[in-house]
């Protein structure tokens, strides 16, 4: 049984290798082609036939979340992490996670348009195709939410609430302007800091005057 179990798990461990080379080279290919290409065009970046592709993942729209979670867990968290662990004012939180989130957008315009704007045929396509990518941004969210407000802005059905609502509002707000561009980053986010902080800094007047949040 032993050797059995020893040989399963290390062809579990490559397939999962081979995912995430598979995933990695999809990125690439986006970045050149741009959102419209195709799994042929991933195949091609990946040096496999699109076979390969369909047995890695089961369909376009398994890739496209798996993308999704990529581009949520590898680059947006992280980037989010090192603006949180800055001592700040409050709202200044509020601005660096909406910041953080345009920012990436801006610098990464067709992996964005890939994971929210996927070019599927009708059999692939979800009703919420970009769940994962949402929801793996608002649970990391709501743990920073809960770690920067102050009182009962540590209770887990606030935080989570907040976090998806802060997620949906800079999502909507950044699919409109990645695509019109009518202002700059810097004014958007000074607005959207502006609408959120409205809300947000109530459970600050009830905790008392603004302060440095202590990390």
């Amino acid at each position: 049984m032993q050797p059995a179990t020893g040989r399963l798990k290390r062809w579990e461990g490559h397939r999962e290798q081979r995912r995430r080379d598979l995933i990695a080279a999809a990125v690439i290919a986006i970045r050149r082609q741009g959102a419209a290409l195709t799994m042929d065009d991933i195949a091609a970046e990946a040096g496999v036939a699109k076979p390969v592709l369909y047995r890695m993942f089961r369909d376009k729209a398994e890739l496209y979340r798996a993308v999704g979670s990529s581009v949520a867990e590898q680059q947006l968290i992280p980037a989010l992490v090192a603006e949180l662990s800055r001592r700040r004012e409050p709202r200044a939180y509020v601005a660096a996670m909406i910041d953080t989130y345009l920012r990436l957008i801006e610098s990464e315009p067709e992996l964005y348009r890939f994971v929210v704007h996927p070019a599927l045929d009708e059999r692939a396509v979800e009703p919420d195709l970009v769940r994962t990518y949402k929801e793996a941004i608002a649970e990391h969210l709501s743990r920073v939410i809960g770690n920067v407000l102050p009182g009962e802005g540590r209770a887990p059905a606030l935080t989570q609430s907040w976090s998806r609502a802060l997620v949906g509002m800079v999502h909507e707000a950044g699919d409109w302007w990645i695509e019109q561009r009518m202002m700059s980053r810097a004014a958007l986010t000074e607005q959207l800091t502006d609408l959120a902080w409205g809300g947000v800094s109530t459970l600050f007047d009830a905790a008392g005057p603004q302060r440095e949040v202590q990390r």
